[in-house]
């Protein structure tokens, strides 16, 4: 059941809930509600260690309170705290409160700095919904989260508000993360159309699903060589957001490999292990769209969702095979393991045949990328300096990191072939570089970013707001996109 956010003007002292969390500052300086702690509970904070680093917690227990225990959590350098620190509290209080079912807390009282008091809101419940997030479907024994309310205590109705857009945003995010974590096994290509579907009826969307016939008329050509080699047949998604009156278009693309075997060219068993989550671009884009109509965007967006699994067979794509694409590109095969640009150069070019405005590319797409920004930074590249500037700068807003990444010229070389127009690899080096050259090529001169989220779409252990497994990362940054879109000019 998802947590209820709400509003009370009930005074802290006479909240009747579980659990009531109230703010220290660095230093153990006195922050919101912290006047309710008594000289016993100062002591006790201090010989426990506690801080006031953000996101830090202690319980202790205070007479003269309603509730039947309070939270302290730290809120880091008076006047320093941030939107990203806000969602980080949020978190802290949920997992702390994992066992209570009814929370209050005063951290509201203070506005993070460069925000108003609905966007400190937004932030704090998108902490508390991701903070929570489990995934337990395959647990037998699962230790599931009692928190069902969590009331802001003095909140105004811009409050209310934000707290109403943090948790459908972070909601989505949630959504996302379940599906990366799903095991290949139990989402095949068809299962996620399926859910696309299940999704866009739901959420006032409009849904098609190519297979078979339909993929070769389209000519996606990339997506049919890449899942020629598995038993379950690839699928192409196309969602559609259009609200009366939209003046633009944005088109979302998203990799959507359901499992990676590698191909021919197999990867080694512990290069296999979380192949799972390469169906993270897509995930991020079906999730983000499912919430358009709740936020009132106001901006048409197509999602474009390539589907396969790379596996190897007698009837998979081989090294040296050409793939002619629907733009009359043709592709050398080098490498059946770089295989997520060949799907995506699919659903870009589509995309900018329909004539898009602009578009955007979410990819876990190269171990290159990772070596280069490491595991929670996403590298950001694209052919129009404007477009990428404002996908830069939407990511900034919403907390979700990103680096930019060149694409050098010269280096379009490394993709030459001997008998096509390009090879679907470069060199062995800069190889996040040439993935970004070899998809610029199907963008046409549409306004065209990419995201390489190899890095940050898996966590290995629980980081404030981010849970363990997969993240949902990019969904808040393409909703931060749709949501204020602006038509740049042709690249």
């Amino acid at each position: 059941m998802p947590v209820k956010l709400s509003v009370s003007q009930t005074a802290p002292a006479r909240a009747r809930v579980d659990l009531l969390a109230v703010g220290l500052h660095a230093g153990r300086k006195p922050g919101p509600g912290s006047d309710l702690l008594t000289k016993g509970s100062a002591a006790l904070l201090e010989a426990s260690g506690f801080t006031g680093e953000v996101g830090q917690t202690a319980v202790v227990a205070v007479e003269g309170v309603a509730a039947r225990a309070v939270v302290v959590v730290g809120l880091g350098d008076k006047g320093k705290l941030d939107a990203d620190g806000m969602r980080r509290v949020g978190a802290a209080i949920a997992r702390q409160a994992k066992r209570a079912k009814t929370v209050a807390t005063t951290v509201l009282d203070i506005v993070p700095r460069g925000l108003d008091a609905g966007d400190a809101a937004q932030a704090f419940a998108e902490g508390v919904v991701l903070g929570g997030y489990q995934f337990l479907k395959f647990k037998s024994d699962p230790k599931r989260s009692t928190l069902a309310s969590v009331v802001v205590l003095g909140g105004s109705a811009k409050v209310a508000a934000g707290l109403a857009a943090g948790a459908t945003v972070a909601g989505a995010v949630c959504a996302a993360r379940d599906l990366v974590n799903e095991p290949a096994g139990t989402q095949s290509p068809a299962q996620f159309a399926a859910e696309a579907q299940r999704v866009a009826r739901r959420s006032g969307l409009k849904c098609t699903v190519f297979s078979g016939p339909q993929l070769e008329r389209l000519r996606l050509a990339g997506t049919i060589a890449v899942g020629q080699g598995s038993s379950r047949s690839p699928r192409f998604v196309k969602l559609e957001y259009a609200p009366r009156g939209a003046r633009h278009t944005l088109g979302f693309v998203g990799k959507g490999v359901v499992f990676d075997s590698g191909g021919l060219s197999l990867k080694p068993s512990n290069g296999m292990e979380q192949m799972k989550t390469d169906m993270s671009g897509a995930a991020a884009v079906v999730s983000a769209m499912s919430v358009l109509a709740a936020l009132d965007v106001r901006t048409r967006v197509v999602g474009y969702i390539p589907l396969v699994e790379n596996m190897p067979s007698g009837t998979a794509y081989r090294l040296g095979d050409v793939i002619r694409y629907r733009n009359d590109k043709t592709v050398e095969v080098m490498n059946t393991d770089a295989e997520g640009r060949l799907i995506l150069a699919d659903a870009l070019a589509l995309a900018a045949a329909d004539g898009v405005d602009a578009m955007i590319d979410l990819a876990t797409l190269t171990g290159a990328c990772m070596v280069a920004l490491g595991n929670q930074i996403a590298g950001l590249m694209g052919n129009h300096e404007g477009w990428v500037g404002q996908v830069r700068a939407c990511a900034d807003r919403v907390g979700e990191k990103v680096w930019p990444l060149p694409l050098p010229k010269e280096y379009r070389r490394l993709l030459d072939s001997e008998i096509a127009d390009m090879k679907n690899i470069g060199g062995p080096h800069g190889g996040a570089l040439t993935a970004g050259l070899f998809l610029q090529e199907f963008a046409g001169d549409v306004p065209w970013a990419h995201l390489d989220i190899a890095g940050p779409s898996r966590a290995e252990a629980d980081n404030g707001f981010v849970a363990r497994g997969g993240t949902g990362v990019g969904v808040r940054t393409l909703i931060e996109l749709a949501s204020g879109f602006r038509k740049p000019g042709r690249a």
